[in-house]
């Protein structure tokens, strides 16, 4: 192929440029030198060609060159012959492009390495997974200093293949001067660890948590060329924690490098001290809490049977003060409101600590890291997590420890307004209960409020700052008077002596919370996905029947408004719209027909599983399986998106048909 001569001059203008930006050149001068010194005998002063390309070979820098060149086809020759995308809304399926971080030399980073694991011996008999073939995966989640990262997915393994980099920001403005470089010895004070979390997703997208580690990094200061490598043993979660599930291999690197490094014993004096510092203060408020529950025990015999709860495991089997799972968490532009916030919160998966065999309820608060990685915990996670999410928002909010119907262990958020309304706040639900209390010394014929809320005992509450024990003559919840500056009725703690082990002023055991992560989920294509799968299931399931399937694409969009209405009310309690849908559907069914319509939400994604729950609702089934005349139907999903990819799905099956009596 000929080029003309102007185009002929700007690509040798290109290479040219290309080869003065990767010092072509001059590397060539090297490997010539080293050439003509080392290869060449003194009689043979004769160089070819061949042999100065056979030695730029060699040293890699032709590959080089070649890697550099980026072949890119016409535009309207791509655009030609790709698919074509939905009009209304596409999304790029391109791999995406791995982007440069730009590094601020000013500042000090850490270099955290996954170099591959081993021993994973539950995975030992797995085979190896076929190219495409969907398979269980690993995905490690890493928290340090308000900064979050996650690796890429690899297949689950004895030895899996984790292979990713992580540039950690170690000096924030936070720690002083901030044009100054931070150097080893302030570094060396920095007791924040590195919260790595490993999650385990099966073949159906369900998430497992694995292990839950708190990595020490500072004895890479000791090191003398600013990069250690050390083997982390993971251990299980729960029941498991003392059981090895694995070994990651890690390398540490500090960026830029030190010019002064410190000397280990250093090192591990600090953190000897650092370990007795937090067990001092640990083994103090321990020595106080058991002197509180002496006295309280002391006020009403009846208060052992109470549930009130000082201390609870998180998931490494750590025994934390409650107030440690609660601070104020803000969540920037991601939430607007404190009922947004309890909606997020709702639509996080609600799932037990995993017990092996019977025995009842297996206790697990999770740090808040492993439960949003998981994106699933019990009902203590996310009432920590609402609280937490309210005390943001500027709202006086506790946690309640207390009970359901038949007695079942329970937990919820409580708001205090400042007119002295009681609102409950439910966690899995995100349903609100304004509390008025029965007065139980009220003649017979007034009348008193009916709760609307679930609960039935309330034994103590808490927040990051304070802790009551409820000391009223009844612990039911109807007739609780929440007056928390009345010590005959609620049982304060010192606020000092829970400062002691909570943050602030708390110390390195308690791990600090991450920030919340926006949603990497597209909605829009997230909801035709499942929708397209939901249309394919009713269309098999109909044909099983013998039933033919026609779908009606109108009236399926019709139904969107009726799907936003219930997310709007479910988040605001503001039903909204529902005179614009009904008039809608009344003009989309003609004279004679009849129209059916069957809403339903989940909080994941999995259309087959989705399918299945429906099916087992007679008035689900009967629209799926509506038999008649000029029968059409109609599916709608839409997909509501929250921070850390947690989503609201609402789905609706409708049908019309001519009524034949």
């Amino acid at each position: 192929m000929s080029l003309p001569p102007e185009k002929a001059s700007e690509l040798k203008q290109i290479i040219h440029q290309q080869l003065l930006k990767m010092d072509v050149h001059g590397r060539i001068r090297e490997v010539l030198a080293d050439t003509i010194r080392e290869e060449l005998a003194p009689e043979h002063q004769q160089l070819s060609t061949e042999d100065l390309i056979k030695a730029l070979r060699q040293r890699g820098i032709i590959d080089d060159v070649m890697k550099e060149l980026k072949f890119v086809t016409d535009v309207n020759e791509k655009e030609r012959t790709s698919a074509p995308k939905p009009s209304t809304h596409f999304v790029d399926r391109e791999p995406p492009v791995l982007k440069k971080t730009n590094i601020d030399p000013t500042r000090r980073y850490l270099y955290l390495q996954v170099l591959g694991g081993k021993a994973f011996l539950e995975h030992l008999q797995e085979p190896e997974p076929l190219p495409g073939q969907i398979c269980s995966t690993f995905t490690l989640c890493l928290h340090f200093r308000n900064q979050r990262f996650r690796s890429k997915p690899v297949p689950c393994a004895c030895e899996p293949d984790f292979q990713d980099g992580f540039l950690l920001e170690v000096h924030k403005d936070s720690l002083g001067d901030g044009s100054k470089m931070v150097d080893a010895t302030t570094m060396l004070s920095i007791c924040d660890p590195v919260h790595m979390v490993l999650i385990k997703t099966d073949t159906f997208g369900e998430t497992t948590l694995v292990a839950s580690y708190f990595l020490e990094w500072r004895s890479v200061l000791a090191a003398e060329n600013g990069i250690t490598n050390v083997a982390v043993e993971l251990l299980g979660v729960g029941t498991e924690s003392k059981v090895s599930v694995g070994v990651l291999n890690i390398r540490l690197e500090m960026y830029p490098q030190l010019n002064k490094t410190l000397s280990s014993e250093i090192i591990s004096t600090q953190f000897t001290l650092e370990r007795q510092k937090t067990a001092e203060k640990e083994r103090l408020f321990l020595v106080y809490a058991k002197q509180w529950w002496r006295e309280y025990l002391q006020i009403r015999p009846t208060h052992n049977t109470r549930l009130v709860k000082i201390f609870a495991q998180d998931e490494n089997g750590v025994n934390r003060p409650v107030c440690s799972y609660v601070r104020p968490l803000r969540a920037g532009r991601l939430l607007d409101t404190p009922r947004q916030a309890a909606r997020f919160v709702s639509v996080l998966g609600h799932e037990r600590a995993p017990v092996i065999g019977g025995g009842g309820k297996q206790e697990q608060w999770c740090t808040l890291l492993a439960f949003l990685c998981r994106n699933k915990g019990d009902c203590e996670d996310h009432a920590n997590l609402l609280c937490s999410l309210l005390l943001g928002f500027g709202l006086e909010a506790f946690v309640c420890v207390g009970t359901k119907a038949k007695g079942v262990p329970h937990t919820w958020v409580m708001t205090c307004g400042s007119d002295g309304t009681i609102t409950f706040w439910e966690s899995l639900t995100g349903h609100r209960y304004v509390h008025r209390p029965i007065n139980p010394d009220d003649p017979p014929l007034v009348e008193q409020p009916k709760p609307l809320y679930p609960y039935r005992t309330i034994g103590c509450i808490f927040n990051h700052q304070k802790f009551f024990g409820n000391c009223q003559p009844s612990d039911a919840v109807e007739v609780c008077v929440f007056d928390l500056h009345n010590e005959s009725k609620w049982k304060p703690m010192s606020g000092e002596a829970i400062k002691s082990v909570c943050p602030p002023g708390a110390t390195s055991s308690v791990p600090p919370f991450p920030p919340l992560c926006a949603s990497t989920i597209d909605a829009a294509v997230t909801s035709n996905e499942i929708e397209v799968q939901l249309r394919i299931l009713v269309s098999e399931h109909r044909k099983d029947l013998g039933l033919s399937t026609v779908w009606d694409d109108q009236l399926s969009y019709l139904l969107s408004p009726a799907l936003a209405a219930y997310e709007l009310e479910r988040t605001t309690g503001v039903s909204a719209g529902n005179e614009e849908f009904q008039d809608a559907v009344r003009r989309a069914v003609p004279e004679g027909h009849t129209f059916k319509g069957f809403p339903i939400h989940f909080v994941h994604r999995n259309a087959r599983r989705a399918f299945a729950t429906c099916l087992r609702s007679p008035f689900c089934e009967e629209i799926i399986c509506c038999r008649g005349d000029q029968v059409r139907l109609a599916v709608r999903v839409r997909v509501f998106t929250y921070p850390e990819s947690a989503c609201a799905v609402w789905i609706m099956f409708a049908c019309k048909y001519r009524s034949v009596l």
